[in-house]
């Protein structure tokens, strides 16, 4: 080969690899993503959430086993046990702690009807559940999940002495050596993180501390659910943001005089998207 040939040569491998896309497509997530099964009130979100670039970036792949915790309205339920499925995988959701005495009705209630509503398993395979929650036992055998994923969560745990840290360490045992721990949590960044956490907004700082006490490496971090319309000093704080739409203090009926055009405007909040791995 002449040295020109070789030089182009180069140049064209430079720009093969220039071109190819950073994470791999992945056709069956696509599939899930865009399930008719899925309710409109979820679809509706995922221009905010961006949920196929969200997993993607967090490493989601066939056969895995996938625990969730706190899934809350089963956004991310709707994708992941059809994957997991499709796919050979396992997905579990970590829910309402049975074994905790002090568990109200009404947690019992909301775990009974998730798991009513995910009981197909035509639609979602076995999906299973897993008691969490600040005095829970294990997540699973220790080193038995391949990733495990909190959206919006950890600033609820933030306020309660030592439950983050507990939390953060269930996720540490029962994760893979190698193994995914994927977050999403309202950004307070740049402004100074409040009170814990208490408005709904954690500094990246603070997640990343929680995360590095309990073994973990960051791996990576994202500006995919990124929202710079957010200024973050809401009278309601987080949740007077899209989709919550709080409009009077906690326990009070909605005010319907409150003007909510300025806030729905801003959409979604800025969220942090964070990849931890656990070393081995």
């Amino acid at each position: 080969m002449t040295h020109r040939r070789h030089l182009l040569f180069l140049a064209a491998a430079a720009l093969c690899l220039a071109a190819t896309p950073a994470l791999a497509d992945d056709a069956v997530l696509m599939t899930a993503v865009n399930s008719p099964h899925r309710t409109a009130a979820n679809t509706a979100r995922d221009q905010a959430r961006h949920p196929y670039e969200s997993l993607l970036f967090w490493g989601l792949k066939p056969r895995q086993t996938v625990i969730e915790v706190s899934p809350g309205g089963g956004y991310w339920t709707e994708i992941l046990a059809p994957y997991a499925k499709a796919t050979g995988g396992t997905y579990i959701a970590g829910v309402a702690d049975l074994a905790n005495p002090k568990i109200s009705e009404g947690a019992k209630k909301g775990r009974a009807a998730f798991e009513a509503r995910f009981a197909d398993p035509a639609l979602y395979g076995k999906v299973r559940f897993v008691n969490f929650g600040p005095v829970a036992g294990p997540l699973g055998a220790a080193g038995s999940a391949d990733l495990v994923l909190t959206a919006r969560n950890v600033h609820n745990w933030t306020g309660q002495p030592g439950v983050a840290d507990k939390i953060f360490a269930d996720f540490f045992a029962v994760l893979k050596p190698g193994g995914i721990l994927a977050v999403e949590d309202h950004r307070a960044d740049p402004k100074s993180e409040t009170d814990k956490g208490a408005d709904g907004y954690l500094a990246t700082a603070t997640v990343v501390a929680l995360a590095e006490k309990a073994g973990f490496k960051l791996d990576a971090t994202s500006e995919i659910n990124a929202n710079p319309r957010d200024t973050k000093d809401y009278p309601f704080g987080v949740w007077t943001l899209p989709p919550t739409r709080q409009s009077a203090p906690d326990g009070q009926p909605a005010d319907p005089a409150f003007d909510r055009a300025k806030y729905d405007a801003i959409g979604e909040s800025d969220r942090m998207t964070l990849r931890f791995r656990k070393p081995g």
